[in-house]
């Protein structure tokens, strides 16, 4: 990392005062003086308008200049808390209650249902980027000018929910020095450089699209692409077009990706342009798409591990000549990873067991929320809530969420091994297991499919006897158009049983 700096505004000395920080497609270039230039005057317009430190900014806005611009000053004021622009007035009403926003940052064009949802306590502050790409706030701040006094490292930048699972979502607080100690990890884990160009596909209003594909790109002095959204028809072309040599993403994007390239022709080779490496997280990458991922664009894949409470990455498959492992998630990024008992007793190597970490980037505890606290840490370690297992090499493989594990009559079964099964299948570009109630066994496996080419029902059943014991192959197989996903593009299984067996508490 080419800086070392503390707090977030810091990463912008990374770069040089010409050098690109971000570019637009179809919009402007925006330096990396220009963009000091632009968050020093904004953050001094926030102070202004009275904002201060302690103070939550919720900001409702899709990916763009404004949004990153706005998330930069706020963070250096105050603390942000980015919300789903997707979600609706009750949603928007629930979360800005829950941060205890001071003021909410909206779009000039669009956020009616969180202006809606938002107490007339809570302040509005409307942003808006000029075609030369100035970004600006109304109202502006009285008075300002003063550069003000800077963040701490122990200062919130980033609040956070968890998605939830029973309960309802938990707020994650993170300082300035759990993004930075990520930061950190990522630019040394891809030898990140100012030479690099990211392109980030994933939301903002994420920890993965923010802290890996923006964050750590200025922290090593390198450049963000950053289109309004994901777009796989055009995807190649913006990375010809910008020298893209890196990018992140969900499994989803990448199989939205693979279908394109498996229909192509012989002129649109050779698309990926100085593309080094894909990195891939938030979800689990079944090993099939990854070979598939090198194959069809003749650049290693890394699978990486990353979270909310560990502002972001976590672990991560090494860039050639390192080893990459389908399946795994690799090893301990600048991270402790252990693997605990029920007990609190950590395991020896090939024992399957609770994933658990620590390290500078991790939270210390949640927020106002004492059970999930005495619940998710143990002697310093917090417990993920994933099921995995360390090799000798200190390689993670994880094997499903605790909870989402399907116990048949005592034998627990991971979902993530029927998924992999089924995706080998030829025909299959989705699959995802889950539980079923059963009145003998108590829980047997189902499975969801998204096919590429039609086949009955029974062919995909032989299939897992072919590859599974008999008590881990589903009795039904749930065959789909497409799949339930969240705003970031994960899969959850809980959602996709209760979508399919009607229960509310699947």
């Amino acid at each position: 990392m080419t800086t070392t700096t503390s707090v977030l505004s810091g990463l912008l000395e990374a770069g040089a005062p010409r050098h690109a920080a971000l570019r637009t497609p179809g919009g402007p270039t925006i330096t990396y003086d220009a963009l000091r230039c632009q968050v020093d005057r904004l953050s001094a317009d926030l102070r202004g308008l009275g904002i201060e430190r302690g103070d939550r900014v919720a900001m409702v806005l899709p990916n763009s200049l404004e949004a990153l611009v706005a998330f930069l000053a706020v963070s250096n004021v105050a603390t942000a808390a980015p919300l789903n622009p997707a979600y609706k007035e009750d949603e928007f009403r629930f979360y800005v209650d829950d941060t205890g926003a001071r003021a909410l940052v909206l779009p000039t064009q669009g956020g009616e249902a969180a202006d809606r949802a938002a107490p007339d306590s809570v302040l509005r502050i409307t942003v808006a980027a000029d075609a030369r790409g100035e970004v600006s706030f109304t109202p502006e701040g009285a008075n300002a000018g003063g550069p003000g006094a800077g963040p701490d490292p122990d200062d919130v930048a980033l609040v956070l929910h968890t998605s939830g699972t029973t309960s309802r979502p938990k707020r994650v607080p993170l300082t300035h020095a759990n993004i930075i100690a990520s930061v950190r990890n990522i630019v040394a884990t891809y030898g990140l450089t100012p030479e690099d160009v990211s392109l980030c596909v994933m939301p903002l209003f994420h920890v993965h699209g923010l802290v890996a594909s923006v964050l750590s790109t200025f922290g090593s002095g390198g450049t963000v692409v950053l289109p309004p959204r994901f777009n796989a028809l055009g995807f190649w072309p913006v990375v010809q077009e910008h020298n893209v040599s890196w990018f992140s993403a969900v499994p989803t994007m990448h199989q939205a990706l693979v279908a394109r390239a498996r229909r192509r022709d012989d002129g649109d080779a050779g698309t990926t342009g100085r593309l080094r490496f894909i990195r891939s997280c938030s979800a689990s990458l079944a090993p099939a798409t990854m070979l598939e991922m090198e194959e069809q664009f003749g650049v290693p894949v890394l699978e990486a591990y990353g979270m909310t409470e560990a502002a972001h990455q976590m672990a991560s498959n090494p860039l050639p000549p390192g080893v990459r492992l389908p399946g795994a998630v690799g090893a301990g990024t600048g991270v402790q990873i252990g693997v605990m008992d029920e007990g609190g007793a950590l395991l020896t190597t090939g024992d399957r067991g609770e994933v658990v970490i620590r390290g500078p980037n991790v939270i210390r505890a949640y927020e106002s929320n004492p059970e999930a606290n005495a619940s998710s840490f143990t002697d310093g370690w917090f417990r993920t809530g994933d099921e995995g297992v360390l090799d000798a090499q200190g390689y993670l493989t994880l094997t499903g969420r605790i909870k989402e594990l399907i116990n048949r009559s005592g034998e627990k079964v991971s979902p993530r091994e029927i998924d992999e099964v089924l995706m080998a299948h030829p025909a299959v570009a989705e699959a995802v297991a889950f539980a079923v109630p059963h009145p003998t066994h108590g829980e047997e496996p189902g499975v969801a499919v998204v096919l590429s080419e039609a086949v009955p029902e029974r062919d995909l059943l032989a299939h897992c006897r072919v590859h599974l014991a008999d008590f881990k192959c589903p009795r039904k197989v749930y065959i789909v158009d497409s799949l339930p996903r969240t705003a970031t593009g994960k899969i959850q299984r809980r959602i996709v049983a209760a979508t399919l067996l009607g229960n509310a508490d699947a």
